[in-house]
């Protein structure tokens, strides 16, 4: 008797402690899932919570709660834990490293492409890289993938399809020409030396494409890579300097030279060869094209007079150069709010945007410029627009009051974004289409 007492009294004490441990557990998700209740409100509130690019849609049904794409995730706060299933918090701070996509276990993850309520403007492109134009390519973030890694992929893969397609019997000069010199334009130009094809890359601006844009300072975040012609590239975190000089002596090693400002003005198509012509009135001739041009190559302008001023610029290379300045920046992402930051230090920083408030800045970005207006280091003007811009003086147009509001001035530095060549791709021929959520990598 006393044995089943003790019996009984041993199963009741084990069944206790499953209770309080699973009692414990359940507490512990509960707070957790609270926490990213939390974090979900304030970045709704902020407009954190809409992607603005390639993002990670979660199937519920197939999510095991391993938190893998959470550790995945170079980036903080894009993913998190509610109720046991993954979810989505800081959208619009990712950048479509694809880790997570990569990571999860159970395949629940697919990476698309604008949302029901965003679309986003995307050229048809093929699962070979080839546009609805034939012969006809494009790689990199002109097709949606603005990473580095996934654009030097994308670059190398357009390249190794055209080959499987190539046919030497043509009297164009080339066998491809590749325009933009990026990431995706610098892998497709030492895959096409690796293959030995014929090639011309033309690049209107400098070798980098927008990386080069970066100002000096801005660390490139990437992961490692496998670069044509070199190998593995482990940069998790790399300066822009430090970037642009591997490829540069990448390219150098293998005697391949890219045809620097040279902004292509118009591709047209004769019996199967493209006629490709440049704003310095160059003509070349070759059987296949692959466009690796980014999303933003063409600066938004904001149609001020004065705009074209010589004092006016689209991007900021070299800040430590620049001392002693009445300086305007204008916009409200990133790039505007780091320039305004680097400038600050050694200049007089006024910082123009349209809006109310900051809503798509990286928690970092937000938290410095928050702390540089408090401290008076940056003049920050919501609400407003550049009304005019003469040689030493701005006037910013408030847009509650229609105020007008003239400040000395010495420079400009404009960052509101870029267009989608759209006219440029048009003209070609090639279609383009509203993604609202499509997915771009998905589990087969």
């Amino acid at each position: 008797m006393e044995l089943v007492v003790e019996q009984i009294l041993v199963y009741a004490i084990v069944i206790l402690l499953i209770v309080v441990v699973v009692f414990i557990y359940l507490r512990k998700q509960k707070r957790e899932s609270n926490i990213v209740d939390a974090k979900i409100v304030q970045a709704k509130l902020d407009g954190l919570y809409e992607p603005v690019s390639l993002h990670p849609v979660i199937d519920i049904n197939h999510c095991i709660k391993s938190g893998a794409c959470i550790v995945a995730c170079p980036e903080k706060d894009i993913l998190g834990i509610r109720n046991g299933k993954a979810t989505t918090i800081n959208a619009s701070h990712c950048i479509g490293h694809g880790a997570c996509f990569h990571a999860c276990p159970t395949e629940a993850i697919t990476l698309c492409i604008g949302t029901e309520k965003r679309g986003v403007d995307l050229p048809h492109v093929s699962q070979t890289f080839e546009t609805n134009v034939p012969g006809v390519y494009i790689a990199g973030e002109l097709g949606g993938m603005g990473l580095i890694k996934n654009a030097v992929v994308q670059g190398q893969q357009a390249v190794e399809n055209i080959v499987k397609v190539f046919k030497k019997n043509h009297i164009a000069d080339f066998d491809l020409i590749i325009i933009g010199a990026g990431p995706a334009g610098i892998s497709a130009s030492l895959t096409a030396k690796k293959n030995g094809l014929k090639f011309l890359t033309l690049e209107q601006d400098t070798l980098g494409g927008t990386v080069f844009t970066f100002p000096r300072s801005k660390i490139v975040m990437t992961s490692a890579m496998d670069l044509p012609l070199f190998g593995k590239v482990k940069l998790l975190e790399t300066s822009k300097t430090e970037l642009l000089d591997l490829w540069i002596n990448v390219l150098a090693k293998n005697e391949i030279s890219i045809k620097e400002n040279s902004k292509v003005e118009a591709i047209q198509s004769e019996n199967g060869i493209f006629k490709v012509t440049t704003l310095n009135n160059e003509h070349f001739t070759s059987k296949h094209i692959l466009l690796t041009i980014g999303r933003r190559g063409t600066p938004r302008k904001l149609g001020a007079p004065g705009e074209s001023l010589e004092k006016v610029a689209y991007r900021l290379l070299e800040p430590e150069d620049i001392k002693g300045k009445k300086i305007l920046v204008v916009g409200g992402g990133d790039s505007a709010v780091e320039s305004a930051l680097l400038l600050a230090d050694q200049n007089v920083v006024t910082l123009s945007y349209r809006s109310e408030l900051f809503n798509r800045l990286k928690v970092k970005n937000n938290q410095k410029i928050t702390e540089a207006i408090a401290n008076g280091l940056i003049d920050m003007q919501f609400n407003t627009t550049v009304g005019l811009i003469e040689k030493n003086s701005v006037t910013l147009v408030h847009g509650i009051t229609a105020e007008r509001q003239t400040i000395a001035n010495d420079l400009v530095f404009i960052f509101a974004g870029g267009e989608l060549p759209t006219q440029f791709l048009q003209k070609i021929g090639i279609q383009i289409t509203k993604k609202f959520g499509d997915a771009l990598l998905k589990h087969n």
